[in-house]
């Protein structure tokens, strides 16, 4: 297990491992989550002369499964998964990447992120270790997460919100202007409710929204109320009639 960022200036992978017919790998690269939007994104098949496929999977262990690579049903193609350890892992730092000893091997004597970098604490590693057994030992966070995340985006539809993506907890409010995300970011932190405004160049023009995380420590009272928070603020500032 090694850090994702490694990744950013370790040699080129067509030199390892094997491929078909013969003494290479050719990893495929394949990003599991587009997290700005809350969707998946990629293509889960490999070509059929790859033997690996890279699964850049950030934050895509919220989806209502283990990953981006389960939710699609390729756990079986998947040699190599990249991924941070925050967002669905508590929102601690860092990240890892798994995947074959000779590639581990490689990215620690090429990879200069990894050469030149501190270790994570070990309070960070022993608490993502624990999120990790939790999450493997049983499906109940998941099922927990997948209710609650279908009870705001259900919500807040039936208010008249636009909730991009589908079935993931980081669950973007589409405002479409900039100012507005930011003023109405701003009103809900008055209610106690703590929620960003994203807008250009975080993400493309026209496209700000107001993004929501929901978490595996949110009750169903706490959905409610962030739900009414948003129909209150939308219709001080005309999101909503």
């Amino acid at each position: 297990m090694v850090p994702w960022s490694l990744w950013m200036n370790a040699m080129p992978l067509a030199s390892w491992g094997p491929q078909d017919g013969g003494s290479m790998w050719h990893p495929r690269p394949w990003v599991g989550l587009l997290r700005v939007d809350g969707k998946p994104g990629g293509q889960p098949l490999a070509h059929p002369l790859i033997a690996g496929c890279l699964v850049a999977s950030r934050g895509s262990s919220s989806f209502p499964c283990r990953g981006t690579d389960e939710l699609l049903g390729v756990m079986d193609q998947v040699t190599i998964i990249n991924s941070t350890l925050g967002k669905a892992l508590g929102g601690a730092s860092g990240g890892y990447t798994t995947g074959p000893g000779p590639l581990v091997s490689l990215l620690r004597q090429r990879a200069r992120p990894y050469l030149f970098s501190n270790s994570l604490p070990p309070a960070v590693v022993g608490c993502a270790s624990k999120a990790l057994d939790l999450l493997m030992e049983s499906s109940t966070i998941v099922q927990s997460m997948a209710a609650k995340t279908q009870r705001f985006r259900s919500k807040m539809e039936a208010a008249g919100f636009t909730i991009s993506g589908a079935n993931h907890p980081i669950c973007p409010v589409m405002l479409g202007d900039a100012r507005l995300a930011s003023c109405m970011a701003d009103d809900m932190l008055k209610r106690g409710i703590f929620v960003i405004g994203f807008s250009y160049p975080v993400v493309p023009k026209g496209k700000a929204r107001i993004r929501v995380q929901i978490s595996a420590v949110h009750s169903e009272e706490d959905i409610d109320h962030c739900v009414e928070a948003f129909v209150e603020v939308g219709r001080l500032h005309g999101a909503l009639p």
